[in-house]
């Protein structure tokens, strides 16, 4: 079977069966694109999803803008991983002033996975000391809990040391330099995926950011809030099967890409990716360990096997109209299986 009869039976299976209403999706090898398929609609009794329609990347973000503003930073030599929380903000609590950079991004800082900053009171502005001041769930560096609260954290210290916001940061040192001209916060595009309907107004969230904390930030957040489309990714993803090449050195994207966290049998983690090798794994059964990606809330994955180059990218919002929907995440495992299976064949 061919790659977009793969890709084009399973977005129409997932469409049938309430998984999303609308996704994009594609796979190739290194440089070479196998397969790109468009189904469904931005919303349901909307318009069709097209090639150019921007879907909410959700934690995918995190990827995205603040993990290679990171690896940039640690190649220039602006931050470095043992950094501390204390080092760059010297009023850190006594219980995470020694949280690093390492743990932020490998997600072993201790920090919750998540709470509602916009229900605490407080202004935006004020967020990095409301985090900072919540309780840890558990002592730094002693297990992945996988955390957007930590990850926000990064980002602000990132701000820190280069002096600019997050927006600015990524469109000049990654959405820029990688062509990723579709790609970026706040969208002004009208052809944008809808995700979820909003219970006080009735109407879908379209073009804003779905995270709620996102939202609070103003649309520019470490953990959510970047909008991209299937033909940036694919950029995105060739970079990545090629080792960084031209982006980064080849010794941080090593880094970046080894399984920090090997003793944790449910989240293998590198430096700000997720890693194969655990069972019931986003990417399926075939993929290696040694692959890498990340998945993002709102139905969006992309997933990477280093060893041969083969890269897959799936962009859903299987949150439309409601996020208590939950058949994407079997139906992708399959998908990556059939796709990888195939690729297989190919490579004999």
């Amino acid at each position: 079977m061919e790659m977009k009869q793969i890709l084009e039976e399973f977005l129409d299976r997932g469409i049938k069966e309430g998984c999303f209403p609308g996704a994009q999706a594609a796979c190739g090898r290194k440089d070479e694109v196998y397969a790109l398929c468009v189904r469904g609609v931005k919303e349901l009794g909307g318009s069709k999803v097209d090639a150019d329609t921007l879907f909410d990347m959700a934690s995918l973000t995190k990827l995205l803008a603040p993990t290679m503003i990171a690896l940039k930073a640690i190649d220039a030599g602006v931050i470095t991983l043992y950094d501390t929380l204390g080092y760059w903000f010297p009023d850190a609590p006594d219980d995470k002033k020694d949280i690093t950079v390492f743990q932020l991004m490998t997600h072993t800082g201790g920090f919750e996975p998540s709470f509602r900053l916009d229900r605490m009171g407080i202004r935006p502005e004020d967020a990095l000391k409301a985090i900072l001041d919540s309780k840890l769930v558990s002592k730094p560096g002693e297990k992945v809990n996988y955390s957007c609260m930590g990850y926000i954290t990064l980002g602000k210290l990132l701000e820190k040391a280069y002096g600019s916001d997050l927006k600015t940061l990524s469109d000049q040192m990654v959405f820029g330099p990688l062509g990723m001209t579709h790609t970026g916060y706040l969208p002004t595009s009208g052809n944008v995926a809808a995700t979820e309907v909003d219970p006080e107004t009735g109407k879908a969230v379209k073009g804003v950011v779905h995270d709620e904390n996102a939202r609070f930030l103003g649309g520019i957040s470490a953990n959510a809030g970047v909008f991209s489309n299937v033909g940036d990714m694919i950029l995105f993803c060739r970079m990545l099967a090629g080792g960084g090449k031209g982006f980064v050195s080849p010794a941080v994207f090593k880094k970046a890409t080894t399984c920090h966290t090997p003793n944790d049998p449910d989240s293998h983690r590198g430096l700000g990716f997720h890693m194969g090798g655990t069972e019931f794994n986003y990417m399926g059964d075939l993929f290696p360990a040694c692959s890498f990606g990340h998945t993002g809330f709102t139905g969006t994955c992309i997933a990477v096997d280093p060893v041969t180059g083969f890269w897959a990218i799936l962009l859903t919002n299987r949150v439309h109209p409601t996020r208590e929907s939950f058949g994407l995440f079997r139906l992708r495992r399959a998908l990556h299986n059939a796709l990888y299976s195939e690729m297989s064949k190919n490579l004999l």
